[in-house]
């Protein structure tokens, strides 16, 4: 991308941008300029295309935060990574949260770039900086919580990593599990014998399993045992060396599942443990083993704690948006327990919220 050249007065800004590639521009641009139009109403700056050269015009802070937006979406084509709607939103969320120093170091291309797994089905990478750092802390620590709200990455990163470590011969096998907690369903009105009981409080590992490999290699590897998905009951008086072992929605384990799902770690083995505090299904008067975990483990050498937030959220963009209502109406109903619940607004009148304003 050719220099910025900026026409400021005291109320806007206007800056000229000419990327001189026709292909690059159309990548950028996306079909039927929908990437620009994208950013116009995230930002709040328009955006008028002729050929490869776009004008911004706006409020100076958000032109200039386009433009960088720009220029490091232009980076990552140019590196030959194809680029698409919910890389500019995530773009977006990732540059708009970075602040100060921080905001220098946030290169999309690097957190894009940085493959955790490649494959002939899938090319999984981080989305964002704290998805970056849970990515270090697996390889770095033995034992990583990953806690956060739904569609952060938590568990699809951690079995991105399971398999890249058996392919890469780290470890020799797999161990995936899940407490089986009774959300509304009793598992005694559920047809079949215990594995067909449990199975469909299995059905994400698997899913997220055949999202990673061929699904005939990955039904291969769990005949002969190198994967392993059982619900964690089948843990107890397990010795687990060499392997990668995940624990899923570890927020509805008890204390006492929790203290005996970690004592199961062995030698060469790493331990990915994920849930969301916020979405606890156990009965009344139970601890959640992930929260007790989390308060007592904290500073062990060897063991990382990984927060994620509604930003690192890289589903459907109002997955973010939903789950700031939720946080909202759980903090008002703490603030004020006799107060009834307010109405919904509008869609329409929540649009403004899902903006990311640039930095100031």
């Amino acid at each position: 991308m050719l220099p910025i050249a900026a026409e400021t007065s005291s109320a806007a800004t206007a800056a000229k941008l000419d990327l001189g590639d026709n292909d690059v521009a159309q990548a950028l641009f996306g079909g039927q300029n929908e990437h620009l139009k994208l950013i116009e109403r995230r930002l709040g700056v328009r955006i008028a295309q002729r050929g490869t050269e776009l004008r911004l015009s706006g409020q100076p802070e958000a032109v200039a935060f386009a433009a960088r937006l720009l220029e490091q979406l232009e980076a990552l084509i140019r590196a030959g990574r194809p680029v698409h709607r919910e890389d500019v939103e995530q773009a977006i969320k990732v540059l708009g949260r970075a602040g100060g120093d921080e905001a220098e170091q946030a290169h999309i291309k690097d957190l894009f770039m940085g493959p955790v797994l490649r494959g002939s089905r899938r090319h999984v990478a981080p989305k964002s900086i704290n998805q970056k750092r849970y990515i270090d802390a697996i390889r770095e620590h033995d034992i990583v919580f990953g806690i956060g709200p739904a569609g952060t990455g938590k568990t699809y990163l951690a079995m991105a990593m399971a398999v890249a470590f058996l392919q890469e011969r780290r470890v020799k096998r797999i161990v995936l599990c899940r407490p089986a907690v009774e959300a509304g369903e009793k598992l005694g009105f559920l047809p079949g014998d215990l594995a067909e009981k449990v199975n469909p409080y299995l059905r994400p590992l698997y899913d997220a399993l055949n999202d990673m490999m061929e699904p005939d290699r990955a039904t291969q590897l769990i005949e002969n045992g190198t994967v392993e998905v059982a619900p964690l009951a089948f843990m107890r008086g397990r010795t687990l060396n060499d392997a990668f072992v995940i624990l899923d929605e570890a927020q509805n384990t008890t204390v006492e599942q929790m203290k005996m799902f970690l004592t199961r770690l062995g030698f060469n083995s790493k331990a990915v443990v994920t849930g969301d505090v916020t979405q606890v299904d156990l009965p009344a008067g139970k601890a959640s083993g992930l929260q007790h975990a989390r308060d007592i483990l904290r500073g062990i050498p060897g063991i990382e704690l990984s927060l994620f937030t509604e930003v690192d959220v890289v589903r459907h963009p109002l997955v973010q948006e939903v789950i700031k209502a939720y946080d909202r109406a759980e903090s008002e109903a703490k603030a004020d327990p006799k107060a009834e619940p307010k109405d919904a607004r509008p869609v329409g009148a929540q649009e403004s919220t899902s903006e990311v304003k640039p930095p100031l």
